[in-house]
């Protein structure tokens, strides 16, 4: 795709989706990184259906870590690799306490840091909870941006 080109279609999007938003449920940057987590190789409502419970016992990382493996596990085992990923969610929220006050950093990466966290879900806070503009990529809009020529 020539500039012209690529200009425009980032200009239609932008006309068609005037205020694109996630379909994750969250209420805080903390439950918006730990809802992207465990969005990985799984549906959007399916981890809104097990975080909706879970979110009301633990929406910070404090009350994540106290939860612990186990009953965290309990929460989220509708979801595929449930398991790891109640071990990655644990030991972020303890890191979150630990270096961070509590707080989820606003820093690519800081976020990368965390486990369970890569570009695509650093990409996915900073944008929607932060505002800063990021473009999360996986795996399906990378070969559709290779194969139309906007990106090389």
């Amino acid at each position: 795709m020539a500039l012209r080109e690529i200009e425009e279609f980032f200009a239609r999007l932008a006309r068609a989706m005037l205020h694109p938003k996630t379909e994750l449920a969250y209420s805080n940057a903390f439950t918006l990184l730990v809802a992207v987590v465990l969005s990985a190789q799984a549906t959007d409502k399916g981890v809104n259906k097990a975080t909706a419970r879970l979110f009301e016992v633990a929406d910070t990382p404090a009350k994540m870590a106290a939860l612990g493996e186990k009953i965290l596990s309990d929460y989220i085992k509708t979801i595929g690799l449930y398991r790891g990923k109640a071990k990655n969610v644990i030991a972020l929220s303890k890191l979150l306490l630990a270096r961070h006050g509590g707080e989820v950093p606003r820093e690519r990466e800081a976020l990368e840091a965390l486990p369970g966290v890569g570009r695509k879900t650093a990409n996915v806070v900073l944008n929607i909870a932060f505002g800063e503009k990021t473009i999360a990529v996986d795996t399906h809009i990378f070969r559709v941006a290779n194969r139309t020529g906007l990106a090389s």
